[in-house]
């Protein structure tokens, strides 16, 4: 009797762990909601500065200007937005300022090769490519 009292203490903690300890679990999405300290208008206003900031960026400038478009014709076509299209415009104008130009990631590149190459220099290796 003593050979099966670990092995039953093993399974009956197996069963109470494995039925009782777990519950079910719930996922879904949260609806968003404005905070009841902004107005509407002092939101508009927050998203309307993001997207200023990203319309000084030199890649928006330039894809603005070879439509035909000015920082005039924008600003009023601003003015005509719902807010919902204003929300829309920010959201993606939080996208272009956290992109870049790509210019970091082409120095950072180089400067990786760089270093590999200056290592094996070091070491008196040497590459071949065939």
């Amino acid at each position: 009797m003593s050979k099966f009292r670990k092995p039953l203490l093993v399974f009956c903690i197996a069963v109470y762990l494995t039925f009782f300890l777990t519950s079910p679990t719930l996922a879904g999405m949260v609806g968003s909601f404005a905070s009841p300290d902004l107005q509407s208008s002092e939101i508009r206003a927050e998203e309307i500065g993001k997207i200023q900031v990203a319309l000084e960026n030199e890649l928006v400038t330039a894809k603005l200007s070879a439509y035909g478009l000015t920082a005039d014709d924008v600003n009023q076509k601003l003015g005509q937005m719902t807010d919902e299209q204003i929300h829309l415009l920010a959201q993606a104008s939080d996208d272009i300022l956290a992109g870049g130009n790509g210019v970091g990631l082409a120095i950072g590149i180089l400067l990786v090769i760089l270093i590999v190459v200056v290592i094996l220099k070091l070491m008196d290796k040497t590459i071949v490519v065939k």
